[in-house]
């Protein structure tokens, strides 16, 4: 609020001075507080532009800014040509007196002309539990989906589901070898690369109980239901466990229906219409080179099989022909890699692959007392997401997956996650909402009473109503730049200003009007708290 009305007035004066720029004007928060509000950097930004020195062009777009005194406190140089501006308490009670109106919807933007998003994420292989990597994903992307919606985009939550491949064999094997051991009780051989998870014997008690040694010659068909019952089983698993963490999606996108719906081979077709495809050494390879890489890359193998490269493009191709507007996929580290590949390919199709934004987040390491944990306590094997929920709970594990910027390695801290405290960041959010719940119930209610808006000119109640004025160009922000932990950052910040103005300025026991204005101060503080912990997927209790 406070930054468009700046934008609005630079750019009166900009246009009074009949100059022209090309670029947004850029305002942000001084360093310095005592500077003022907001600060402008239109002189530094457009000086070589137009070709004036920047503390020369700061003086004339002083001269030629239009604004009213009574929101204005003062206008100033600093440096080389920075602008600060402070504002009066009574414009800022203003604004506060517009938010105050909105109440459960503030922070939401409505767009006359919604984009159509999907994004893409957790997407793990059907072929075991969750661990600490795959939640990173899950609630980056989940939370990236929040703020899309809260920014009034359309968005599709899309999880790709991965069961082809040796990996799915791989599975059905491993599941058998376990089963053969159990009914037979023998030393039956266990592929080398199987997958030695104990829920694969736990699997295999099932089919053991329920069928019998119904399997045991070991056919094609016998491998079959070993494996459809090991990906039955392990998708079930991780939905229960998205559940917890209150993660959704809307399509579950088989990539197995790529190769029975002919998809693969229709962009094959068109990679050979295109003369970019051609045949090597009994394998099908895509003309990278040509496509601006360093080299060429085997699409199909000489067994016949494709590469990770083909179903991954033949997969954005659908979305693609879906009509979305913004194709967000969140990927580990892992997979950097394939990145320009899928992309590359892709824009040989036609696309415009300017369209995809892949995040790509780094991994993630637990630690306590300072100390690196590999194994849970609890079993002795790697922690499983499942047993970090147990441990520290769904809220602990969502806001410290995106309190760091997706790009920097995480160290989850199990001690810190454990504190009940205001160490821990969780906690000290969620306890600034209920301490302003319980001072709201404390309240004695003055009825059809007017707020004086007015009234709040106190330090610590112009610092706190400023931070909530930021919180739209927060959410706008976080989603724009697909940083979550921004949002993360600023209810933080919140909450410092809150219990700042909670001890300075005495709420319950006041004259009347104070009392009301500052009781309607708590309650769009308690607002901005919940509609901001709602985007993070967090819980704002009532009670601590």
């Amino acid at each position: 609020m406070l930054k468009i009305y700046l934008k609005e007035i630079f750019n009166n004066a900009i246009l009074k001075m009949g100059l022209e720029i090309s670029g947004d004007i850029i305002i942000d928060i001084p360093k310095n507080p005592e500077h003022g509000d907001l600060s402008c950097n239109v002189a530094m930004q457009f000086a070589k532009q137009l070709g004036m020195n920047p503390r020369q062009l700061a003086e004339k777009v002083i001269a030629n800014l239009e604004y009213d005194f009574q929101f204005i406190e003062r206008v100033d140089i600093a440096g080389p040509g920075f602008i600060n501006i402070k504002f009066t308490p009574k414009f800022i009670t203003s604004c506060f007196s517009q938010i105050a109106e909105i109440r459960d919807d503030y922070g939401k933007i409505k767009l006359e002309s919604p984009k159509k998003i999907n994004i893409e994420y957790v997407s793990a292989n059907p072929t075991g539990l969750l661990h600490l990597g795959h939640g990173r994903n899950a609630v980056i992307g989940d939370t990236v989906a929040n703020l899309y919606e809260w920014t009034g985009n359309e968005v599709t939550r899309e999880y790709y589901f991965n069961n082809a491949g040796n990996q799915m064999s791989n599975l059905g094997k491993s599941i058998y070898a376990r089963y053969m051991q159990i009914i037979k009780d023998t030393d039956y051989p266990f592929p080398d690369d199987g997958y030695h998870g104990l829920y694969i014997t736990d699997i295999a008690k099932v089919l053991a109980s329920e069928l019998g040694d119904s399997l045991a010659l070991g056919t094609e068909d016998d491998l079959k239901i070993c494996r459809k019952r090991g990906e039955e089983w392990c998708f079930e698993q991780i939905i229960n466990t998205l559940e917890r963490l209150k993660i959704r999606q809307d399509v579950f996108f088989n990539e197995d229906s790529l190769y029975t719906d002919g998809k693969i081979e229709e962009v094959v077709a068109e990679f050979k219409s295109k003369d970019l495809a051609y045949e090597k050494d009994g394998a099908l390879w895509l003309k990278f080179t040509e496509l601006g890489l360093e080299n060429d890359r085997v699409i199909v193998k000489s067994t016949g099989e494709p590469t990770y490269r083909l179903p991954d493009i033949a997969y954005h191709r659908e979305k693609f022909l879906r009509g979305y507007d913004l194709i967000v996929d969140v990927f580990g580290a892992d997979h950097i890699a394939t990145v320009p590949d899928v992309l590359a390919g892709v824009k040989a199709l036609g696309f415009d692959n300017e369209k995809i934004k892949v995040l790509i987040h780094q991994f993630v390491t637990l630690t306590e007392n300072g100390e690196q944990v590999k194994m849970s306590k609890r079993t002795g094997k790697s922690y499983t997401l499942d047993e970090l929920l147990d441990e520290v709970g769904e809220d602990v594990v969502r806001f410290f997956f995106i309190m760091r910027g997706i790009s920097t390695h995480l160290e989850f801290d199990l001690s810190l996650a454990k504190e009940q405290s205001e160490k821990n960041p969780v906690f000290y959010l969620q306890y600034a909402h209920a301490r302003i719940t319980s001072i709201i119930d404390k309240a004695e209610v003055i009825a059809d009473c007017e707020i004086r808006y007015e009234l709040l000119t106190h330090e610590a109640e112009q610092k706190l109503i400023k931070e909530l004025l930021r919180f739209p160009e927060i959410v706008i922000a976080a989603a724009a730049k697909f940083e979550p932990q921004l949002l993360a950052e600023y209810l933080r910040e919140v909450s410092s200003a809150f219990h700042v103005f909670y001890h300075e300025c005495r709420i319950l026991n006041t004259a009347n009007d104070i009392m009301n204005a500052r009781l309607e101060l708590a309650k769009m503080t308690k607002q901005v708290i919940k509609n901001g912990l709602k985007i993070l997927g967090i819980s704002a209790p009532d009670r601590m």
